[in-house]
C-alpha cells in the first residue's frame, strides 16, 4: 500500500466520529488502502471488502457514463439496516475514473450527506492532484 493512500484514509476516518470505514480502490477495484475507526468490529471480512471494492468500481464506471446527460456525480449511497455506505468517484476533468473512495457510516447517522459534502469531498478535492499523479504511476 502506498503511504499517501493510507494517510488519506486515516484522515477521512478522523473527519467525523460517524465514519466507520474508509478505503481507496483503483479503477479496477483493487484496494490500495483502508482504515477502520478504532475499537470497531468490522462487519465484512477482508475478502468481502475486496469483493465490494471491485463491484463499487464497476458501478462507478456505469454512473460516470451518464454524467454528460445528468451532470457530475458527487457520490452514491446505499442504506442498510446496519450501516450506510457511500462511494465517491475520484476522476479527472474528462470523467476518467482513477480511484473510488469507499465509506461506511453508522446506520443511525442523520447527517451523512452533510459530512460527505462539507468534509469528505473537500478533502478529496484538496488531494486531487496527488490522486491523479498516483494514477499515472
Amino acid at each position: 500500500m502506498k503511504k499517501f493512500f493510507q494517510e488519506f484514509c486515516d484522515k477521512v476516518i478522523a473527519l467525523d466520529p460517524s465514519i466507520r470505514f474508509a478505503g481507496i480502490a483503483d479503477e479496477d477495484g483493487k484496494l490500495e488502502a483502508t482504515s477502520v475507526r478504532k475499537g470497531l468490529q468490522a462487519l465484512l471480512t477482508p475478502e468481502e471488502r475486496a469483493q465490494y471494492a471491485i463491484t463499487a468500481a464497476t458501478r462507478q464506471y456505469t454512473r460516470l457514463r451518464w454524467e454528460y446527460l445528468l451532470g457530475r456525480i458527487l457520490y452514491a449511497s446505499s442504506h442498510y439496516s446496519k450501516i450506510t455506505r457511500a462511494t465517491i468517484p475520484i476522476a479527472d476533468e474528462n470523467s476518467r475514473l482513477s480511484y473510488v473512495l469507499l465509506l461506511s457510516f453508522d446506520a443511525d447517522t442523520p447527517n451523512f450527506h452533510e459530512t460527505i459534502i462539507k468534509k469528505v469531498i473537500p478533502l478529496v478535492h484538496k488531494n486531487m492532484s496527488t490522486f491523479l499523479a498516483e494514477s499515472q504511476n
